[in-house]
């Protein structure tokens, strides 16, 4: 049976070694390792660099059972603080450093855990559409991304090569928890992976790389055109590439509503009974006293009118007695408990993701969603740090009969972000507390309270606090400016 993954790298036509390296092989966890490492530096001091990276990857991962993200930040640590000794112990490789793009498969569960530093890349192919994951760490790559250069423009940039985080330059990997690039993302059957060098994306357009990994043919197959289509365009840098597949069968799923068991009551429903009985008067002539005078009389007539009275009350409370036992049971018969709409399968799927995300970043693609996505219940943001990044746009719409927020952020968060996402039609667009809220590229479209924000105060207590002023960019993330008198 052909493994699901390959890897594969090529010196080109230009350089005389090669600086590249990677790593492609399933760990005792089952889950597959994934890596590019590219190394730069005279001297040999790429290779040397890229060397050790990878030794250090492999050493520390492949025994590991923990988180996926917080054990490849600890394996990129533990390769800069290598590359760093060794860059004191040999002064001529004192310039070396690398870049590198990891990825832990989990196709059991469908997913994939990334984690990356430089310009090295890391592509998702679902269907035929290929989507750029990470993001390069250049003043190149960031103007790509940002749309400011097109393709062509970043790939014929005398800058290109130019990067400003790398393996091995410094020691802000320790104090910065943003320094390594993370995330994860649904990695269903079908979908696959590329990791490559720069020395594929500066020589082969994305079209290009589409249309090779695209073919029906071997993932051995596919790496070598790759490299080979880099080198027919030039080959002026080493070109390494891994590919992943999912390979599973894709299963025809049909959508269904939850079952709920309803829970008859144990007890039998009461039966009130209405008995009419006939009540008889009999008289016995032979005991019927003789006719009363006229002052008997009178006090007969009283007498009557007021038993009249009595029984007329008796009859009228008890016909109200009777009305309030009956309304509960009538109303339990009448009454109608409306059905909360199931939630949808892009749904489910969100908040998925949303609830397994490890470290401080999710990152979404757009195109892995049937859009706009049905919203039916709260999403939930259960995390202390967490930033939803959308890849392309997300459209959410409030199904018609759910009237709460789209967003519900708990009370101990500390900051929330989110990038590139519609709202629309929701009562509340977000809710939040005492939380650092950041949105970048966030639309509310006809959300009548967008934002709704709950400030925890102490209870039972006297509060003296400035409240903060949040001033809204149209484009950018909101700024809070510093209230009077150092309040806050």
């Amino acid at each position: 049976m052909a493994e699901n993954f390959f890897g594969l790298t090529d010196t080109g036509k230009v350089r005389s070694n090669n600086e590249d390296t990677f790593i492609a092989q399933r760990l005792r966890s089952q889950l597959i390792l994934a890596s590019v490492i590219d190394g730069v530096g005279g001297y040999n001091g790429g290779e040397v660099a890229a060397a050790i990276a990878r030794e250090q990857m492999l050493d520390y991962l492949s025994d590991k059972q923990s988180d996926p993200i917080p054990a490849m930040i600890e394996s990129f640590k533990l390769a800069n603080n290598a590359i760093s000794a060794k860059k004191q112990e040999v002064k001529e490789l004192d310039s070396m450093a690398c870049v590198a793009t990891m990825a832990l498969v989990d196709i059991q569960n469908n997913l994939f855990y990334y984690a990356h530093v430089g310009d090295t890349r890391l592509y998702l192919l679902r269907d035929t559409t290929l989507v750029k994951i990470s993001k390069d760490h250049s003043f190149v790559g960031f103007l790509e991304d940002s749309g400011r250069l097109t393709e062509k423009e970043a790939m014929d940039h005398p800058k290109r090569n130019e990067i400003n985080k790398a393996l091995g330059f410094t020691t802000q990997i320790d104090a910065d928890e943003s320094f390594v690039e993370t995330g994860q993302s649904p990695f269903l059957p079908g979908d696959m992976l590329l990791l490559c060098s720069d020395g594929l994306t500066d020589m082969v357009n994305k079209g290009d790389i589409t249309d090779i990994i695209t073919q029906k043919v071997s993932l051995q197959e596919k790496a070598t055109r790759l490299i080979q289509a880099a080198n027919k365009n030039g080959g002026h840098d080493n070109v390494t590439v891994v590919l992943v597949q999912n390979d599973k069968a894709s299963a025809n799923q049909v959508q269904t509503a939850p079952t709920v068991d309803i829970k008859k009551n144990a007890e039998p429903a009461v039966e009130i009974k209405k008995e009419h009985q006939a009540v008889k008067a009999v008289i016995n002539p032979e005991k019927q006293k003789a006719m009363p005078d006229k002052k008997s009389n009178l006090l007969s007539v009283i007498l009557t009118i007021l038993c009249l009275a009595f029984l007329g009350a008796a009859v009228y409370y008890y016909l109200q007695w009777q009305k309030e036992i009956n309304k509960p049971i009538a109303e339990q018969t009448a009454a109608v408990t409306p059905k909360k709409t199931p939630r949808n399968q892009q749904e489910i799927q969100l908040q998925n993701a949303i609830n397994m995300a490890k470290g401080d970043t999710l990152t979404l693609v757009d195109t892995l969603f049937k859009q706009p996505i049905i919203i039916s219940d709260t999403l939930d943001i259960n995390k202390l740090r967490l930033f939803i990044k959308v890849k392309g746009n997300l459209t959410l719409q409030c199904d018609t009969a759910y009237k709460g927020p789209a967003f519900s952020v708990f009370k101990g968060a500390k900051a929330i972000g989110l990038e590139n996402i519609k709202l629309q039609g929701f009562t509340v667009g977000i809710s939040t507390n005492n939380t650092d809220l950041h949105l970048k590229n966030v639309q509310f479209v006809n959300c009548n309270t967008p934002v709704l924000r709950s400030f925890t105060l102490p209870a039972g207590k006297p509060v003296t606090e400035g409240f903060p002023v949040t001033v809204l960019y149209a484009d950018s993330v909101s700024k809070s400016p510093k209230p009077a008198n150092g309040t806050r």
